[in-house]
């Protein structure tokens, strides 16, 4: 930084409202104008005290940028600027909270509070009290080390009126008196709140796509509520009329009393007691089947059709309310930050040198020239400076990877020998060539067929097992075949362009467990094999997935479901939440339950007894965090669920019932939602496509950025050699500019500020007029106050 950057003083106008900017926050306005003052003397450096002045104005610049930090971080996060930090004493509570070692020890202690219920009565693995329970206390403890650090930040006030906090707060001070008790009493009591214990793993910074799902999941949940009364009413008047209808005949044991009535229609709805609940009816009358086509015609294949379509028209809105909200956040966090970077000389524009300052905090790992060529990038005027405009970009910037795009393949950047040169060109071409793609394919459809073939003669050779498969030569053959055909894209592509491609990082996997799984299937004989290595080989159908890149409608299907993965993870973890609530409430309710010859006596019977020749459904129980996972998995899939309700009914109370009802009904909407992410996901990419008249089949995005011969002396590293660096000056021996390519990968957000670019339009003008009409009320009210000032 320059002595002119240095004294060019940051401009602080009245934009952040009453809460000032970090680097005033104990400095006051005069000091700031007297240093203005002192600054703008062109003889300032001859000064005797210039030096101090100087560091001052270095300070004011270093809380600025990582305060743009901070507030870009949020922005991204789409954490609320209510808890930005807005004090001295408050930034290094925040700073250190918002470590990576502190996110990693939140989710670590969060994740450990969870696995105690592996531990704790009724235990999977029995350990004493006293190690589970001060596990437990000092986990708790460590989150309340890091609630106390928050309201250091937040102060009081905020820190009580923020939701997700103090809901944390008060469930960890009553588990933390719960832990005490087990500690000093030494025996465990029922402790349904437990069941609570997910809330500090959602509030864990890795799990905010958790959070995002869990809040779309009760943003839709009114329209759900209101189709589920639709759906209970229509329930109810069938178990009404059924009631009425079928509990005369005393051979139908499912319509006697209207409870049973309502149960067993609820049962119906999923189709795992049909037709057993309609044979007694029907046997004394054929025409009492139209009951139940009617019911599940109307119920099932209708009402539950319609709750899908209300889900999904309401998820569409939540996902552009969503993003619109997101994408207005990240630009107000990106103009805070710009007007933190702007300085009394330029208040309109970010100079290199701020913008260099603002990514040493927000990506201290980058180094200056990809921060430069990031300038560069979103710099499209080509001015040297930042607009606005440009700044709303610093998201895109900071995420392309850069590479010398002259350089073109890796052997035409490395000095290699004429031979290897020519080697190493020669199978870059080969590779390159789309009759190379179509003889792999060609290969794999073989393998495929071959060893569907092998598959089949196993299966009807009734004197051979699967642990009987040998190693043929054909099986070595494919093997070799994809073994040269990683080393050749390997050395035609090089390794950095080979593994950057995630279609080949799964060919190389898949080839990897293919060698394994010959080798120590070959090496492996007699007594001493078992089926580690056979297990490996059978992945190599997986090969086979590869050529659904052929066709467009199978790669948009693919594309979906990587474009959908990391949101389903966010799914599935709430869904093993639900999972781990109701685990816990079914363990305090029905662990320990004599469900082994239950039900002998009744239809349950067989179910229940305990012989070999039985089901033995009294497995499905509740007596341990592990059994009780594997009976609510048993529940979701819904065959034979009524067996398992029936069962527990049978042994405990018919309130019993609600349990079981109500677990389906939360894995039911929950389900339906993971529907409508898959359905909007896929309709979005297609109408997508539609609307922009191209493919997404490439999920990067590229940029070229020009580099001049003193740019490259300037921001390129001098005091060590790179091969790139090397590369470049001769480069820019025969030329007076050279090009680097920025690549990133194309998200979410790049598809729907395309997808939605006239929303986008109103929307920016919606919030232009929002902020008018804010600043007009605030000018009023300051008029109001000086009047009323006056009048006194």
């Amino acid at each position: 930084m320059s002595v002119d950057d240095d004294l060019d003083l940051p401009f602080y106008d009245d934009y952040f409202g009453p809460n000032k900017p970090l680097a005033l926050s104990n400095i006051d306005t005069a000091s700031i104008n007297s240093l203005d003052s002192a600054g703008s003397d062109n003889n300032l450096i001859r000064q005797r005290n210039a030096p101090s002045r100087v560091d001052q104005a270095r300070r004011l610049w270093k809380f600025n940028y990582q305060e743009a930090s901070i507030y870009l971080q949020e922005g991204g996060n789409n954490d609320k600027f209510d808890t930005h930090p807005h004090s001295h004493k408050a930034l290094p509570a925040y700073l250190l909270v918002h470590q990576t070692w502190f996110y990693v020890m939140d989710l670590a202690v969060s994740l450990l509070l969870l696995g105690l219920a592996v531990f704790e009565p009724p235990a999977f693995y029995t350990v004493n009290i006293a190690i589970h329970g001060s596990l437990e206390l000092f986990a708790l403890v460590l989150l309340g080390v890091e609630l106390g650090l928050k309201m250091r930040w937040l102060g009081p006030k905020a820190f009580a009126t923020h939701k997700r906090t103090m809901i944390k707060s008060v469930t960890l001070v009553v588990m933390f008196a719960e832990a005490i008790i087990v500690l000093i009493r030494q025996k465990s009591h029922i402790r349904v709140t437990r069941a609570l214990r997910p809330i500090f793993l959602i509030d864990s910074h890795y799990c905010g796509g958790v959070r995002r799902t869990l809040r779309q999941i009760l943003q839709s949940l009114p329209p759900i509520v209101d189709m589920l009364v639709l759906l209970l009413f229509f329930m109810l008047i069938f178990a009404i009329l059924g009631f009425y209808f079928f509990s005369q005949n005393p051979d139908d044991p499912y319509f006697q009393t209207l409870e049973d009535s309502f149960i067993n229609l609820f049962v119906l709805l999923t189709t795992a007691n049909y037709p057993d609940v309609m044979m007694p009816a029907y046997k004394q009358s054929r025409w009492s089947s139209m009951f139940f086509i009617l019911y599940l015609s109307l119920v099932l294949y209708f009402l539950m059709n319609l709750l899908l379509a209300v889900v999904y028209d309401t998820f569409l809105g939540i996902e552009k309310s969503k993003f619109c909200k997101l994408f207005l956040h990240k630009r107000e966090a990106a103009e805070r930050a710009f007007r933190l970077l702007v300085s009394r000389r330029n208040p309109s524009f970010v100079s290199w040198t701020h913008f260099h300052g603002l990514m040493t905090h927000y990506r201290p790992n980058k180094s200056e020239r990809d921060v430069y060529l990031a300038f560069k990038a979103i710099n499209t005027s080509g001015d040297g400076k930042l607009s606005l405009e440009e700044f709303y970009r610093v998201y895109e910037g900071a995420r392309f990877s850069w590479k010398h795009e002259s350089a073109g393949a890796w052997f035409e950047t490395w000095k290699l020998p004429t031979p290897l040169f020519i080697v190493a060109k020669g199978t870059y071409k080969l590779v390159t060539h789309k009759f190379f793609e179509y003889f792999i394919y060609l290969i794999i459809s073989i393998n495929g067929c071959w060893i569907l073939a092998d598959t089949i003669i196993i299966s009807n050779d009734k004197n051979k097992t699967v642990a009987d498969v040998e190693i043929t030569w054909n099986a070595i053959l494919f093997v070799t075949i994809y073994v040269v055909e990683a080393l050749l894209k390997i050395i035609g592509l090089g390794a950095w362009t080979y593994f950057h491609s995630g279609w080949n990082v799964f060919d190389f996997l898949v080839t990897v467990a293919g060698i394994v799984g010959t080798l120590g299937q070959n090496f492996e004989t007699g007594e001493d094999q078992d089926l580690t290595f056979h297990y490996i080989l059978v992945l190599r159908p997986l090969r086979l997935l590869r050529l659904f890149k052929v066709k467009k409608r199978y790669r948009d299907v693919l594309g979906t479901f990587f474009a959908l993965l990391p949101r389903m993870v966010s799914v599935a973890v709430a869904l093993l939440i639900f999972y781990f609530f109701f685990s816990i409430i079914g363990m305090e309710a029905f662990n320990g339950l004599p469900l082994a010859d239950c039900c002998n006596g009744s239809s349950l019977a067989d179910y229940y007894r305990n012989a070999s020749n039985s089901p033995q459904f009294y497995l499905n129980n509740f007596d341990d965090i592990l059994r009780s996972g594997v009976t609510l998995f048993e529940l979701t899939v819904v065959n034979n669920w009524y067996i398992i309700m029936n069962g527990h009914v049978a042994v405990t109370t018919k309130w019993t019932y609600l349990y079981f009802m109500l677990f389906y009904i939360v894995t039911m909407v929950v389900l339906t939602i993971i529907v409508a992410f898959i359905l909007e996901a896929f309709l979005f990419r297609i109408q997508w496509e539609r609307k922009m008249d191209e493919s997404i089949d490439d999920d990067r995005i590229e940029v070229a950025v020009s580099i001049s011969r003193d740019e490259f002396e300037t921001h390129f590293p001098q005091p060590w050699i790179q091969q790139d660096t090397i590369t470049l000056a001769d480069s820019l021996q025969t030329t007076d500019t050279v090009c680097f390519r920025g690549v990133r990968m194309r998200t979410r957000d790049d598809l729907s500020t395309q997808m939605y670019r006239d929303e986008v339009k109103d929307w920016l003008r919606e919030e232009a007029e929002r902020q008018e009409m804010e600043l007009r009320r605030s000018d009023l009210e300051v008029e109001n106050r000086e009047g009323r000032s006056n009048t006194v």
